[in-house]
Parts: C-alpha cells; sequence; structure tokens
C-alpha cells in the first residue's frame, strides 16, 4: 500500500498495489503491520456497508464527539464518489478547511480519517456501494454534523445534490453550532 501524504495532519489517501493477471486483481485493503508504519496503532471495532441507489445522493457530513471520536476508514467498492471530509481539530492548521478526492471501484483507494474530521460523499454514478471501518462504536446523542453546503466551509460539490435525508437538511451552520468535538 501507498500511504499518500495530503496537507491535513493524519489525513492519508491510500492506493492499494494491485497484483494482476489472467484471472483477475488482487489487493490489500488494510495490513496491521503496514499502517502501523504511519503509527496507525488503533483497532477497528466496527465496519459499515452504505449503499446508494441514485447518482447525485448525499450523506454527510458526520463526526462524533469526545469520548467517542473516531478514526475512519473508508473504501468505494462499486461506483464512485465525490469523498470529503472537514478538519474540526481546533488546534490544527488546517482548522475548517476541507479535503476531497475520488474514491471508487476503478481506482481502488481507500481514505484514512483521523479524529475530529467531519466525513461524507456525494455519489457520482449509480449503485454505489461504500465499506467503513470504525475505531470507535456509533454512539447516538455524541454525533456532530456539518451542513453539506455551509458558506462558511464552502465545500465545492463536483455535481448537485439531488438526494439527501430531512436530518443531513436539518443541520443548522457551524458558525451557529460549533463548540468544538
Amino acid at each position: 500500500m501507498k500511504f499518500l501524504n495530503t496537507n491535513f495532519e493524519g489525513l492519508y489517501l491510500i492506493e492499494p498495489e494491485v497484483v494482476k493477471d489472467d484471472r483477475g486483481i488482487f489487493f490489500r485493503t488494510y495490513c496491521a503491520d503496514e499502517f502501523r508504519v504511519i503509527g496507525f496503532q488503533e483497532e477497528f471495532v466496527q465496519m459499515n456497508h452504505a449503499s446508494n441507489y441514485k447518482a447525485g445522493t448525499l450523506r454527510g457530513m458526520h463526526a462524533q464527539k469526545s469520548p467517542y471520536q473516531e478514526i475512519k476508514l473508508v473504501r468505494c467498492v462499486k461506483g464512485a464518489v465525490w469523498d470529503v471530509v472537514i478538519d474540526l481539530r481546533q488546534n490544527s492548521n488546517t482548522f475548517l478547511q476541507y479535503y476531497a478526492t475520488e474514491l471508487s471501484e476503478q481506482n481502488a483507494h481507500s481514505i484514512l480519517i483521523p479524529k475530529g474530521f467531519a466525513h461524507g460523499y456525494l455519489t457520482l454514478t449509480d449503485h454505489c456501494d461504500l465499506i467503513y471501518h470504525h475505531t470507535s462504536h456509533y454512539t447516538p446523542g455524541h454525533e456532530f454534523c456539518v451542513r453539506y453546503d455551509d458558506p462558511f466551509i464552502n465545500i465545492e460539490w463536483p455535481e448537485k445534490v439531488k438526494k439527501i435525508s430531512q436530518k443531513d437538511l436539518s443541520y443548522l451552520n457551524i458558525d451557529q453550532t460549533f463548540k468544538g468535538l
């Protein structure tokens, strides 16, 4: 695996080392030994699968408050998404900035998201499936969410949002809600 640094401390884009032959392809999506090289010592305690039916579906932007903050390893296994994270770490040089990248079944990239980030994505194709690995269990009542269209963050989505949950639409702008994670 290749761990590509971003401008955000602890946030890595991961490119697999794909082995290809006449049978197909093979690659690792996680290896504890390889992750230790970047200082990752955590254990994944929950794995989720999200399936999205239509292009233009937005899920996000979600985080959990302390003490339930989590590291996420996210990969798109079918279709393609525009994956976005927002740095909510108040002492970070990239506080309230976002990072975005395409995750797809074709590029097989993953993103390792550190604690203190909100995460979400927009589907670019119909029938998108994502796999999430979490270092903390989802804990209702400790979620913090950022509006996907918050003018302060100003995320540039590559396509129009066509489907979003009422819950994700209900979030206030960050300047009205953020008190730290």
